[in-house]
């Protein structure tokens, strides 16, 4: 081998010295590189579980905002309607309110006719009923006296209503 420049002496040395640097290298660089590589290989993989976790909370949170947004608009509808409804059960009262302050300005108003009606016949009654007592004691010249009077006036009506009727 010496023919081709190299020297086995040296050549063990330099194995050897491989070797040792080797060994030497896996102690001090191949050890404290691999669990640095496997300490950063662990924080990679937490911050990708950290993130599915977030990314998970944060499905779950829109999720619930939405179910929330729903709910709010459910009962917002609601709200309305009942107010709808309140707003058309107040309309209703005030209108049968009003038919019935009408209907009872009707009767007043009748019975305040009727009253005026009777008291008007009343009167003509009584002014019919002097006319005829004057009548009556100018035809028969003579002046009646109330029981008289009041005799000739119930026997008039009477008549006149008589006629009236047919």
């Amino acid at each position: 081998m010496e023919g081709l420049g190299i020297s086995l002496p040296t050549l063990i040395t330099q194995v050897v010295t491989f070797v040792i640097l080797l060994v030497l290298l896996r102690l001090v660089a191949y050890k404290p590189i691999m669990r640095m590589l496997d300490e950063r290989s662990r924080k990679v993989k937490e911050s990708l579980e950290q993130a599915e976790a977030v990314k998970a909370e944060s499905a779950k949170a829109e999720e619930e905002l939405k179910q929330q947004l729903a709910q709010a608009s459910r009962e917002g509808q609601e709200r309305i309607e009942r107010a709808i409804k309140a707003g058309e059960d107040i309309k209703q009262k005030a209108q049968e309110d009003a038919r019935k302050e009408a209907d009872g300005l009707i009767v007043r108003a009748r019975a305040e006719i009727q009253r005026e009606r009777d008291e008007a016949v009343d009167g003509v009654r009584r002014e019919f009923a002097d006319l005829t007592v004057l009548a009556a004691g100018k035809v028969i010249e003579k002046t009646l006296d109330k029981k008289e009077h009041r005799e000739l006036i119930d026997k008039v009506l009477e008549e006149s209503t008589n006629l009236k009727k047919n």
